[in-house]
């Protein structure tokens, strides 16, 4: 009998590296829905090496869509972010500017 444990995962066809398209599409959704920074940057992350390691090669190919779907997610919920805490804080300034006139 094989008392080896079997493999977690399987090898992507051809010897290349499994995608993880799905996992990363998760995480730009849950981004956008729910999460924000906290999977918003590591999809893009995430996104940004796989699309490499696929266009060198080294990556299954099959997953390049859900990978772009889900680091664009992640773009997306980073700049909405982003854009919102710089206008928060500009109003926050200016609120404490208007309260100093007032008084």
């Amino acid at each position: 009998m094989n008392d080896a444990p079997p493999p977690t995962h399987g090898a992507a066809p051809g010897g290349l590296e499994p995608h993880r398209g799905t996992l990363i599409l998760v995480l730009g959704i849950l981004s956008l829905v729910l999460c924000s920074f906290f999977t918003g940057i590591p999809a893009w992350i995430m996104g940004k090496g796989d699309l490499a390691k696929i266009k060198d090669g080294m990556m299954d190919p099959e997953g390049e869509g859900p990978t772009k779907a889900g680091m664009i997610c992640g773009m997306i919920c980073c700049i909405i972010c982003a854009v919102l805490i710089g206008l928060i804080i500009l109003l926050t300034i200016l609120g404490g500017g208007l309260a100093a006139l007032n008084s």
